[in-house]
């Protein structure tokens, strides 16, 4: 991995990126794989992030969240571990301390359904194993780039899922927005 700055600019790999100051962005990992574990913290730090709270626990990564900071959340969903289950309590739970936060899910299933299913639950962005330092951060930066509202419906609670859809509903819009 070649990551190089040059002022406001990024070359990571030889693709030119927008450059973002994420020195001080808390990053929570839940994953159940510890080699993609190490990669993962080991691209996080080559972006100048502080060091990444980890486990393969989901109520350990419950118990890390609700200990401040937590700026970005990225976690696995794999057999043995639910990382959909972790999304709900996010976004649902009484007790949650930002239901807002960004969460990425980053997994193999990657079947349109899978996909759809991980919106449906309130997913920020998706990453599709295996992942790269070019995906991550372009997730990240999409991510700040495109700060989406968020809907509550009677089943739903998360990010506008009509992120790319720019029209305007002509009947009344009975959703209420959040952000």
């Amino acid at each position: 991995m070649e990551i190089v700055y040059e002022g406001s600019i990024l070359r990571l790999n030889g693709e030119t990126m927008r450059v973002y100051d994420l020195t001080k962005l808390s990053i929570l990992v839940l994953e159940k794989h510890l080699l993609i574990l190490r990669l993962l913290t080991d691209v996080f730090r080559e972006f100048g992030m502080p060091p990444v709270r980890s486990t393969h626990d989901p109520e350990v990564a419950w118990k890390m969240y609700c200990q401040p900071p937590t700026d970005i959340i990225l976690s696995d969903w794999t057999e043995g571990l639910d990382g959909m289950a972790f999304l709900t309590k996010i976004r649902q739970d009484e007790d949650s301390p930002n239901p807002f936060i960004p969460f990425l899910v980053c997994t193999a299933n990657t079947e349109y359904r899978h996909v759809c299913y991980a919106r449906d639950k309130g997913m920020t962005d998706f990453l599709a194993k295996p992942v790269s330092a070019h995906t991550i951060y372009s997730r990240i930066c999409a991510m700040v780039e495109d700060d989406r509202n968020f809907i509550r419906t009677t089943d739903f609670f998360g990010p506008d899922r009509r992120r790319y859809q720019n029209v305007e509903y002509p009947g009344n819009d009975r959703r209420m927005r959040l952000r």
